[in-house]
This record gives C-alpha cells, sequence and structure tokens, in this order.
C-alpha cells in the first residue's frame, strides 16, 4: 500500500504504527481475518510519508551495530489519519505486504494450490478492507468460497523463510503419475493442530502433516533453500541449515532485535530542547523562508507554538555545534548517571525528574528513590530473528531488513511515567559475597553455558548476566506483579530497564531498576504508577515480596532448578510468581530465582531482603 495511487495497490487491513516494530515489523506474517500477508522490507517502504525522529545517542547504537554504520536517520513508519474519503491519500499510504503463504486451501471443496495456479481470485473492499479474501472462484454455484491460507511454512535459525513443500512432501520425493492436486483434509483425531492429511488426487499419495514436525522431522523436510521473501530474494550462498516446519502465526516464527534508549535533554532553553528533539525534520532548514513552510508541517506542532526566531536561532546554534557522531556502546550510562543525581538532571518536556526519599524500612539495603514524571522512550528496529530469540541467538541469525544496505531504520517513540529504584552498592556487595558459589546459582550458570553450547555459541560462558543481574531481575519482576495491583495499570503494561553493572568492570557499579509505562500519544500515561512511588508503599510492597512464605505452586516452584534436560535458564520461578509478559520483560523470563528475594522452602539463606 504504498506511494501513488496505483489501481494494483489495495489496502487488505490495518494495524498500529508501534506494532509494526514489536509484533508484526518486517519479515512478520500478519494473520487478517480471511488470509495472512508478509510485511515486505524497507526497500518497498514510502520514505514519503515518514516523520522522522531525533535521538542521537541511539542512531550512533544503531550504526555501531553490524552492517548499520550507513544509517543516517530514524523513521517512523509512513501514516496518515484516516478520512470517510475511501479514496483519498490516506488510503495509498502504508506499509507493503504480500500475500505469504501463497498456498491456499478452499474452505468447500479442500482444494490446497498455491495462488500462482489462477484458481483463486482476490475481493477487496475499498471501505471495508477487513473483508478482503481470496475465493476458490471455480468452486460451485452461487457465490464462491473462502480460500483460507495452508496453516504450515517452513523457516531456518538463520532467519529465513519459504513455504511448505507441499507436493514433494505428499509425494516423498516421487514423480506424481498425473499433474498433481492436492486436497488438505482435517483427520479431527485429536485438537492438536497438525492433524492434517493431504492427498493427491491424481495419484494415490498421502501423508498426514504431524510428520514434518517433532522427531525424524529432518527426515521428510529438505534443507533451507535460503530464501528472504520479504525481499524477493534468495541468498546467494544458499544455506547449510535444515528447514524447520512452523505454524503460520507461530511465536516463534518472528523476533524483532530493536535498541531503546530513554531521551535525555542536554540542557539548555526550552526552545534548544525542542530543536534538538525535532532535529531530523529541522537540520535541512537552511534559511528562514524555509522554516516559515517546515513550521507548517504536522510533526512540528510543539516547535511551531515557539517565537520563530528564536527557533531560527536554536537551529543555527546547533549546526554549528560539534554533533554526537561517535558510536555510545553503553546505552544505559547517561541513563544511570542521571537517575542517580535526580536533582541535577537536566528537565525538559519528555524528561522530568523528582527525587524522592529511601522506601521506608528500607534504609541499609536502598537508596533514595526517583520519580520520572515524564519519560520519552525511543526504539530502534535493526533486524529480526526467526525460531530463536536475538537475546541469546546467534549473530548470524539475524535477518536483513532490506536487500541493500540500509540508510534507515524503523523507528517509534513511546511517552510515559516511571519509578526508579536504586540498591545500596555495600548491601549488593555484600549479599555477591555471601551467595558466591552457592549450588542454586551454580546450577543457574551451568545451565547458561549448556544453552550456549546447544546453539553453538562460544565461548560457552559468554553473556553471563551474573548473579548481580538475578536480584536485579527478580526484584523488577516481583513489583511489577505487585504494582500491577496498586496503580491500576495491567502487568502488560509495565515494562522494566535493569541496570546491572559488576564491581571491577572499570567503570562505578550499577544495581537499579526502572519501572515504567508508555503509551504512543502525544500526551503519554496518566500517573497511576507514580502514585505508587510514595516510599510508604514502596516498602509495604518490599516488605510483602520478602515476607512472601511460598508460592501457589509450591514446593515444585521453590525445588525447581536449571538442569540440562529441561533446558530452562531460571531457578524458583513461575506463571503463579515471578513470570511477566513477554512485553514487560527484557529478558523474555530468564535469570530468575525468588530465592534471591526472601527465603523459600528449598532455599532459605540466599534473600537479599530477608
Amino acid at each position: 500500500m504504498p506511494r501513488a495511487r496505483d489501481t494494483t495497490i489495495r489496502r487488505v487491513g490495518s494495524v498500529r504504527p508501534s506494532q509494526l516494530l514489536y509484533s508484526f515489523g518486517v519479515g512478520s506474517i500478519i494473520d487478517l481475518p480471511s488470509f495472512s500477508v508478509l510485511v515486505g522490507g524497507l526497500d518497498d517502504w514510502d520514505a514519503n510519508r515518514q516523520q522522522r525522529l531525533s535521538e542521537e545517542r541511539l542512531l550512533a547504537a544503531v550504526r555501531a551495530h553490524p552492517g548499520m554504520a550507513t544509517v543516517h536517520e530514524l523513521r517512523e513508519p509512513p501514516w496518515m489519519p484516516e478520512s470517510r474519503d475511501a479514496f483519498g491519500d490516506w488510503a495509498y499510504v502504508g506499509v507493503p505486504v504480500s500475500p505469504f503463504p501463497r498456498w491456499l486451501r478452499c474452505s468447500k471443496c479442500r482444494v490446497l494450490a498455491p495462488i500462482e495456479s489462477s484458481l483463486f481470485k482476490l475481493e477487496t473492499w475499498p471501505y471495508r478492507p477487513d473483508r478482503a479474501r481470496y475465493v476458490h472462484r471455480s468452486c460451485g454455484s452461487g457465490r464462491p468460497p473462502t480460500a483460507s491460507p495452508a496453516r504450515f511454512v517452513t523457516a531456518c535459525s538463520r532467519g529465513h523463510l519459504d513455504e511448505f513443500p507441499w507436493i514433494a512432501f505428499v509425494h516423498k520425493d516421487q514423480p506424481c503419475s498425473g499433474n498433481p492436486v492436492l486436497e488438505s483434509v482435517d483427520t479431527g483425531i485429536s485438537t492438536r493442530s497438525t492433524d492434517v492429511l493431504v492427498k493427491c488426487r491424481s495419484c494415490p499419495a498421502k501423508r498426514s502433516v504431524a510428520q514434518a514436525f517433532g522427531d525424524g522431522s529432518e527426515q521428510v523436510l529438505p534443507r533451507c533453500r535460503g530464501r528472504h521473501p520479504h525481499l524477493h530474494h534468495f541468498d546467494p550462498n544458499g544455506c547449510p541449515e535444515q528447514a524447520r516446519a512452523v505454524l503460520v502465526g507461530a511465536s516463534n516464527a518472528w523476533f524483532p532485535v530493536t535498541l531503546t534508549v530513554l531521551s535525555i535533554p542536554s540542557g539548555g532553553s526550552t526552545v534548544e530542547q525542542l530543536v534538538l528533539e525535532h532535529w531530523a525534520m529541522l537540520k535541512d532548514v537552511t534559511s528562514r523562508e524555509i522554516l516559515a513552510f517546515a513550521l507548517k508541517l504536522p510533526g512540528l506542532g510543539a516547535v511551531a507554538e515557539l517565537d520563530p526566531d528564536g527557533v531560527w536561532k536554536a537551529i543555527e546554534a546547533q549546526r554549528d555545534g560539534t554533533p554526537a557522531a561517535a558510536a555510545e556502546p553503553d546505552l544505559e550510562g547517561p541513563e544511570w548517571e542521571v537517575f542517580c543525581d535526580p536533582a541535577s538532571a537536566p528537565n525538559g518536556p519528555d524528561f522530568t525528574l523528582r527525587p524522592s526519599e529511601v522506601p521506608t524500612g528500607w534504609g541499609r539495603r536502598f537508596r533514595p528513590t526517583v520519580l520520572a514524571d515524564r519519560l520519552r522512550e525511543v526504539t530502534a528496529m535493526v533486524s529480526f530473528t526467526r525460531l530463536d530469540g536475538p537475546d541469546l541467538g546467534r549473530p548470524s541469525g539475524r535477518a536483513p531488513l532490506a536487500s541493500q544496505v540500509p540508510s534507515w531504520v524503523p523507528a517509534s517513540q513511546t511517552r510515559g511515567e516511571g519509578i526508579f529504584l536504586r540498591l545500596s552498592e555495600d548491601a549488593v556487595q555484600e549479599w555477591e559475597d555471601r551467595v558466591a558459589g552457592t549450588p542454586r546459582l551454580e546450577a543457574l550458570r551451568r545451565s547458561h553455558q549448556v544453552w550456549r553450547r546447544r546453539r553453538n555459541l562460544e565461548p560457552a560462558g559468554a553473556g553471563w548476566p551474573g548473579e548481580r543481574y538475578v536480584l536485579l531481575h527478580s526484584l523488577a519482576h516481583a513489583l511489577i506483579n505487585d504494582m500491577a495491583l496498586e496503580c491500576g495499570y495491567p502487568a502488560a503494561s509495565i515494562r522494566e530497564r535493569i541496570y546491572s553493572k559488576e564491581r571491577g568492570l572499570g567503570s562505578e557499579p550499577r544495581a537499579g531498576i526502572l519501572l515504567y509505562t508508555a503509551a504512543p500519544d502525544a500526551e503519554g500515561t496518566l500517573g497511576g504508577l507514580i502514585s505508587a512511588g510514595d516510599p510508604d508503599r514502596v516498602g509495604l510492597l518490599l516488605r510483602r515480596i520478602a515476607d512472601r512464605p511460598a508460592c501457589a505452586s509450591d514446593p515444585m516452584c521453590s525445588e525447581h532448578q536449571p538442569s540440562d534436560e529441561d533446558g530452562s535458564l531460571h531457578g524458583a520461578a513461575c506463571h503463579a510468581c515471578l513470570f511477566v509478559p513477554e512485553t514487560s520483560c527484557e529478558r523474555g523470563n530468564r535469570y530468575l530465582d525468588r530465592s534471591t528475594l526472601g527465603p523459600t522452602l528449598a532455599e532459605p539463606g540466599l534473600g537479599f531482603l530477608a
């Protein structure tokens, strides 16, 4: 749905702009009501309808990412507000998509064939894009029945995606005696999605899709062909990986690789801060006349309310200054510094800190809390993975966003509020010395090494976040679950940002947690989380966590330790105590153990809060 008013371009659905980074980005499959589509690469996105975002620290980190040295812009997905005119400009603005998988099944006669077979036709309604569907036009009389997408595709750990090899799979790589015409039948043996029998109408060949899953599946599926359908090409060097069958819509079919920062004002007046925030749009303003025109653009509404002379002086001063072009490998360092000294932190329209007090009753283990009345979070997507998540996956498994080296990457911004809790460094170091080498934490360390060896990641011990991180991560999850009951936000709306750095790594150690919530609108959130940051309320939450004797899943939860058999990366943690929704956690519910917080049935002596 990009660019010009091409009659071949038709709207088939909609998602929120922020979803194009977190849920349905480049290379992902979107399930529409009647069929599914694949989001195209950046080469096909409409650059004329994208708003540019300014965040120099994030842009520097993106450039430091492998293959991203030429990126010079962060852009939001193309979007225009809707109007009643179904044929207006807004109807031709969006993200390009293509049908995928391209194999469809008729809901009436059960024939299974690709779109290229000419058996199916796309029907769309300009006023109701949600009714877009493929129909089997030659099936019976009356209104043609809907053709739904095949349920299965193949993928590999290097980020490739391909059609399921239906013809070769059914015929077991043997030639068909006639022209193969396939039929898909739901056997109904159980409730499993793989209870599908595929038959050939031209010969006796038939096979159950269940054979493509589980043990022995590598014997019935081919090797990966190295296909990137979102880029319309195959990798020229092919792919050495084994293809794996994946259910369309499965959660492991697509994982975004993103970088996130919190915007920190550089100081100066309100005019200077707003110019810096919108610098991506203002950097090309070379005269007062161009400025007068630029201030009419939709994305510069906040700047247009200021004195034009002051804005022009701020633009000239920013252009004459030295831009922050050096890569910043430590995205959390500047944030940690301002949270540790909120009284001296520069405030702005999107960043306002307020020092509070130490949580009541926890003066020995915690430092004063900091309340963030306003936060601006900017996230950029740099690649994606399949089958394995990006946090511990193979670097070779990261798929590109464009066929050529990109000059920009998609980004989004959200605004909200947060609470920063800082642990006493002396108390943390004392706790680290006490728990170092204990069987429970050593079991988690060994499980981390096993996890990496199974994925051929060397050295096996690299990437271990440390005991300090396990403590901070477990505390963050416990607070998210309890604060959700206090502040009115669901747990899925509260996110964590862990500031963990052990002593002896060349700079100041860190031990802090930022819990925040944000929304993709101009005003942000409503202050409910800030209200839970009162010292008495935070102290009460910490006491509740420390004194919580058991989990609803005990003794199984408290006795759980990661092992080679289950491949887990958590200790005493489950959905009844520490697990939170994936949108809230930066590590996919890994590296958690509530025995680091307080006594459990299996381990009474490791708790930091005890």
